[in-house]
């Protein structure tokens, strides 16, 4: 969350991305740090998943990430 927004403060566009495991962390560092990015999460566990389950993982929140970055 630090990175995101510390590059976002200097004009990168940023997305944070994290497992649904981390709602609720993310949303406590953002508002720690008076801060409102872009966010998307994945399921939970990741971890443990096959090349080929990470590839799907990206491509199921592809679109959500460039209507992110984007925005």
């Amino acid at each position: 969350m630090h990175d995101t927004v510390n590059l976002e403060s200097v004009g990168i566009p940023m997305v944070f991305v994290a497992s649904t495991e981390f709602i609720t962390a993310a949303t406590a560092q953002s508002s720690a740090l008076g801060a409102d990015p872009a966010v998307v999460f994945v399921a939970h566990p990741i971890q443990d998943r096959t090349d080929d389950e990470m590839r799907a993982l990206a491509d199921g929140c592809f679109d959500e990430l460039l209507r992110s970055i984007t925005a």
